[in-house]
């Protein structure tokens, strides 16, 4: 009877799955899972950089906690975060390098892969010269490994046709910094949520995509005694939406004039700094003459879907915080004119004063774990340490410090992302070795990307996991992951973060470092490039002489001080020892000739497609809180999987009652580029009439098929976040016109219809639905 009441209440669990036993970290954990060790370290998805705790059974790990001690997030973690440990052993896994034999992916030895690959390498470069070969990387390596990586493609492999899917998510952010203030780096840190008065989100869903950072907006009243006014400006109410005070439903990708609009209004109103812009900003009259002339309220008005009342409070808000930050994300970056977005966005600061103080800043919040490692290290747009490929002084510079002769430096980079796959489709390059990164659902216009790949001699997919386009691939390196291995990560705000090894690497995996330094010696440059390197350390002493007297500046730096102080951000060296919050205060001058920032005259340019009659909704993609990227690391995790297990199209429900569709319904979606079937349907309110978003992580349902294939010319970052599109139903409703698609086999054989609609379209005014 007693067992009986026992059982009843939920006393006693016979079944060990879920019972818990005393940690002593931690307190209570499953006893199936309980560690028998916790190794400190830091995640490994969004650019945040939290610091956690792995846990550790029988050389598995079974656990994640968040670091109570971590700066960024106080033992917090997201889902992806608290599971990030399923991820280690799931069975998306790759265990061993593998080599394409009579049509199929076997297993091989790391010698046979090595052999293969270099002896196809030097035919390929023998035949056609060293710039056939081509190298795309990744966001999500150590700052060791890219480093490493780079030093070997450019110096030893004598190839600059090498980038990194970074230019999918962050380029456009590097070269806006790049322009306005003479070199990249984020200019302020997470503490400025913190202190600021007003903080305006543009184009950043946070809640769903950055959510810790949400933590540090909550700590704001408490630290200054008053809530902060939370402008959200987006086409979608989001997530983050409904944390706002002030939410403005924008047009799609009208940003830049936005910026300019606030600005004319706030020189027009005298709200400006006129002391700050004297002394710390050039190209004033120009900047504002352009403004004045071009961006006045009723035209942006008009451009943006924002009434003209609204735009004098936006600008009246902003301009009389005592301190105003703005963040973005994707929503700026993923543009064919992100990079004068962003630089329009520091238009807008630095004309009130705000930049290096507390609280006033433009921040750019990072998308991969280790974006920033890369723009540092990773030998892509620039040498080493934010150095010019077209300077004479910097190449001798980098060439003296590692010992190599200068005329291996290259003299410019080579082609970026997008142009690799041109090259590649024109017959340039024949071979491409991609690092960590799954093309076949991230880029845009699958149809162009997938006959690009056909032509190449030879493609080797290095990575941990079995990606779609490891399936495509001739060798595959089988890299480590997160936990197998040790080094550093950078995050959004420059904080240097330590990767501890937790667990050895599953199967014969090597790290991408060791994949690297053993490859090399199959080009005999193993002690040329790499001189007595036995591990990663190596490569960050390395790394830390070519950032001494930079801006990203590690010198002062140690694995050990790193892991004592929950990251350090850059720069760090004598004058600053426990690192620097914030860039271009009073006392440190911009990377430009005079020391200054530079006011830009920027002008907004209409989409090249635009709603029509055959495409008559704005297609918005972007990301879900439950997976990550294209789901290489989260599909196989139930708890993350379970919650958003399949694509979406989120549509209003006036455009819903038009299509005589509704919640849990299945559609299909066009463009002029393409079809993709049986997506379910939400409606919902997030999205305005005329626009619909789908999220863009899964394969099942590639809406990377139909995305336009528009760069930004300067960064050559995809417009990703606005195509024309078509909805689909059973029945068609009378007065709306349906298109169909024909598409033959996996994509390659699209019919392509190219339409370009210009500013006749996006400049009917339609007023705000709030």
């Amino acid at each position: 009877m007693i067992n009986k009441i026992k059982n009843f209440l939920g006393v006693d669990i016979k079944n060990d799955k879920y019972s818990l036993v005393d940690d002593k970290v931690f307190g209570k954990v499953a006893k199936e899972k309980a560690p028998t060790s916790w190794v400190r370290s830091t995640c490994g998805y969004c650019g945040v950089g939290c610091g956690l705790y792995i846990g550790v059974q029988n050389g598995k790990p079974t656990y994640t906690k968040g670091d109570p001690a971590h700066p960024v997030n106080k033992g917090t973690l997201c889902p992806k975060g608290l599971s990030e440990h399923d991820m280690v052993q799931s069975e998306n896994r790759l265990t061993s390098p593998m080599i394409r034999k009579n049509g199929q992916l076997v297993s091989s030895s790391w010698e046979e892969a090595f052999q293969t690959t270099s002896d196809k390498f030097k035919e390929i470069q023998s035949k056609y010269g060293n710039q056939a070969i081509s190298v795309i990387s990744t966001g999500q390596l150590l700052t060791e490994e890219f480093y490493t990586l780079g030093k070997f493609v450019q110096m030893g492999l004598k190839t600059n046709n090498y980038d990194g899917n970074t230019t999918l998510c962050m380029a456009s952010a590097v070269m806006g910094y790049k322009q306005t203030f003479g070199s990249d780096g984020p200019v302020g840190c997470y503490e400025d949520f913190s202190y600021a008065d007003t903080i305006v989100l543009i184009g950043a869903n946070i809640a769903d995509n950055h959510p810790i950072l949400k933590l540090h907006i909550a700590k704001n009243e408490k630290i200054t005694g008053k809530k902060p006014t939370i402008i959200v400006i987006d086409p979608r109410f989001s997530k983050t939406a409904k944390m706002a005070d002030i939410f403005v439903a924008i047009k799609p990708r009208s940003d830049l004039a936005l910026m300019n609009g606030l600005c004319h209004i706030i020189l027009e109103q005298g709200w400006e700094d006129e002391k700050f812009i004297k002394k710390r900003t050039t190209g004033y009259k120009e900047f504002r003459k352009h403004v004045m002339a071009n961006y006045k309220p009723q035209d942006v008005a008009q451009i943006t879907g924002i009434e003209v009342k609204d735009l004098y409070n936006l600008a009246r808000v902003y301009a009389k915080s005592p301190a105003a930050m703005s963040a973005w994300t994707m929503g700026v970056n993923q543009s064919s004119i992100g990079t004068d977005t962003v630089s329009a966005i520091c238009n807008l600061a630095l004309i009130t004063g705000n930049l290096g103080r507390k609280g006033a800043t433009a921040l750019s919040i990072t998308g991969q774990c280790n974006a920033m490692g890369t723009r540092e290290t990773g030998f892509t747009s620039s040498i080493p340490g934010y150095r010019n490929f077209a300077s004479e002084k910097d190449r001798q510079e980098y060439a003296n410090i590692v010992n190599l002769p200068v005329e291996d430096v290259p003299t410019s980079r080579g082609y970026s992302y997008p142009q690799i796959i041109d090259a590649i489709e024109k017959g340039e390059i024949k071979a491409l070795w991609l690092v960590a990164t799954n093309p076949l659902v991230s880029f845009p216009d699958q149809n162009k990307l997938r006959k690009a790949l056909r032509k190449l001699e030879l493609l080797v997919v290095q990575d941990a996991f079995k990606s779609e386009t490891i399936m495509k691939a001739d060798i595959v390196f089988s890299a480590a992951t997160w936990s197998e291995k040790e080094g550093t990560y950078t995050n959004s705000e420059r904080r240097c973060n330590y990767a501890k090894k937790a667990v050895e690497p599953l199967g014969i995996c090597k790290s991408d470092f060791d994949i690297v330094l053993e490859f090399s010696k199959y080009f005999g440059l193993d002690e040329k490039l790499y001189p007595n390197w036995k591990e990663p350390r190596d490569a960050f002493n390395e790394w830390k002489k070519l950032s001494d007297g930079r801006l990203c500046d590690y010198t002062g730096m140690t694995y050990e001080l790193i892991e004592e102080l929950g990251g350090i951000q850059w720069p760090c060296n004598t004058k600053n020892p426990k690192g620097t919050a914030r860039l271009y205060d009073e006392n440190m001058p911009c990377n430009t000739s005079d020391g200054k920032a530079n006011l830009l005259a920027l002008d907004w340019l209409p989409l090249l497609e635009s709603e029509n009659s055959d495409f008559p909704l704005m297609l918005n993609t972007g990301r879900t809180v439950e997976q990550w990227h294209t789901r290489t690391k989260t599909k196989t995790i139930s708890i993350l999987n379970d919650l958003a297990p399949e694509a979406w199209i989120e549509i209003n429900p006036k455009d819903a009652l038009k299509l005589e569709v509704k919640s849990g319904d299945r559609m299909d979606i066009s463009s002029s580029r393409g079809k993709i079937k049986d997506i379910i349907v939400r409606e919902s309110q997030n999205v305005r009439p005329g626009s619909v978003f789908v999220p863009f992580h899964y394969n099942e349902q590639l809406i990377n098929a139909i995305t336009i294939a528009d760069f930004d010319p300067k960064s050559f970052e995809p417009n990703y976040k606005q195509c024309a599109v078509q909805l689909h139903s059973v029945k068609v409703p009378d007065g709306i016109k349906m298109k169909e698609t024909e598409v033959i086999g996996e994509l390659e054989h699209i019919v392509v219809k190219n339409e370009s609609i210009f500013a006749n379209e996006i400049m009917k005014k339609n007023s705000i639905n709030k």
